[in-house]
């Protein structure tokens, strides 16, 4: 079954000059959208815990996995943004078209699955860090955040959903400042960052798993690529358009990916040296939440170092959570092409709205129910790194084919590095079950 190249659903509004030959003077911030959005998101509450256990285990000797992560983001990243952009759906809306149920619906259930565990994780992390900060009913601020975050995907239209997650991206910036708070060995940070260390056992290797799994997964890829899909829904496809204009939006999704996954992978390595300078210099190896980071880095960084990391930790939970359950909702909703998107109104797509509801109430009733999230999150990064590869490779047998993809189907220096950083996440799902078995 073929894809028809061009956004298979109309759309209630429509961006101005998407397709048009953007103007020399025009605002660089025009071109930051999906990609930054992606980016920002990247680093919910449970990743900040997942970093902070890195540099509290490893130390320095962590600090060259974010430099090595930073191409393979950017690879399927820009693959996922061009699907979506090509296609005016999602990496799993383009899946449901051309393969047959079982084959979408495992990828579906387990992409659902891991982001509510997620995002229930990430909602209990935010209501402790608050708690600790003022104190107050733990549970109270659960339901609390949960609330807010499904408003800001139901209230707010597509194009105020990105402003607003643009300027809040600005709170990542609380993380480089509570690095540049302590001391740091700078010969030391910059070897490790250029030399890797391997692990030596299986404790280290299983970290340096999670963190390809943290960094690199399916709900980035169903994120950044829904997102795009707005973008192009209601707009010309661009067969049959100039080449100045083809560059322009190649241009336009590379900029904005390479920013975005900059973003990401800059505020895990300033996370990651804040964690090997305090914790892991003083002997103290082991961090299980986002609360417990910041708990444990609080006699190293001081009163306001500490509060930063703490509003850091809520910030990134208001910009992870929304994306979390947006994107199992589309991830659900596409799997079953229904109609989707965060530009139609709720009557348009209530089944969609409803999952953004669902996704929201079960991560809620997950902390009521006393899941200790350590493990759940275990279980959602197992997920993620073992579904990251499958999910790359159905994207690469995709993203090179020209009735899909147009005049975005990936070139030849794309095609490499999407297929090694498959390679290599398929080796890391490997490494992981056999540390699971060991």
């Amino acid at each position: 079954m073929t894809v028809a190249v061009g956004p298979p659903h109309p759309s209630p509004q429509r961006e101005k000059g998407v397709d048009s030959a953007p103007p020399r003077w025009f605002s660089f911030a025009r071109h930051l959208g999906p990609g930054l959005v992606s980016g920002a998101s990247d680093n919910d509450p449970s990743g900040i815990a997942t970093y902070t256990q890195i540099g509290a285990q490893l130390g320095y000797a962590a600090c060259w996995i974010m430099p090595l992560c930073y191409p393979m983001m950017i690879a399927s990243q820009e693959i996922s943004a061009r699907i979506g952009r090509a296609t005016g759906g999602s990496v799993i809306s383009v899946i449901a078209r051309r393969y047959p149920g079982w084959i979408v619906q495992p990828i579906v259930a387990l992409v659902v699955f891991a982001n509510v565990v997620n995002l229930g994780a990430d909602l209990g992390a935010m209501a402790a860090v608050l708690h600790l900060m003022i104190g107050g009913p733990r549970l109270l601020y659960v339901q609390l955040f949960g609330v807010l975050c499904a408003g800001l995907l139901i209230l707010l239209d597509f194009d105020r959903y990105t402003r607003t997650v643009k300027w809040a991206a600005l709170f990542l910036f609380a993380y480089f400042f509570t690095a540049f708070s302590v001391h740091i060995d700078w010969l030391s940070l910059l070897r490790h960052s250029l030399i890797p260390t391997l692990p030596t056992d299986v404790s280290s290797l299983n970290i340096v798993v999670a963190a390809l799994g943290t960094t690199i997964s399916p709900y980035l890829f169903i994120w950044q690529s829904s997102l795009e899909g707005e973008r192009a829904r209601g707009q010309p496809h661009l067969h049959g358009r100039s080449a100045a204009m083809i560059d322009a939006e190649v241009s336009r999704i590379r900029v904005d990916t390479y920013i975005g996954m900059a973003v990401a992978n800059l505020v895990a390595y300033a996370v990651i040296v804040t964690g090997a300078v305090t914790l892991h210099a003083s002997g103290m190896h082991a961090i299980g939440t986002a609360a417990d980071a910041a708990q444990a880095l609080r006699p190293s960084l001081g009163a306001l170092a500490y509060a930063v990391f703490s509003v850091g930790i809520l910030a990134t939970g208001f910009l992870a959570v929304p994306m979390l359950a947006g994107s199992a909702a589309f991830a659900f909703g596409e799997g079953r092409h229904w109609p989707v998107g965060l530009a139609r109104k709720t009557r348009d797509a209530s089944a969609f709205y409803g999952c953004i509801v669902i996704a929201m109430v079960a991560g809620i009733v997950m902390n009521f129910a006393g899941i200790d999230p350590v493990r759940a999150l275990i279980w959602s990064a197992v997920i993620n790194g073992v579904l990251a590869a499958p999910v790359l490779v159905l994207m690469m047998l995709i993203a090179v084919q020209a009735d899909v993809m147009g005049s975005l189907a990936l070139r030849w220096p794309l095609i490499v590095l999407g297929w090694l950083t498959t390679l290599i996440m398929a080796a890391a799902a490997v490494a992981l079950a056999i540390g699971a078995a060991s």
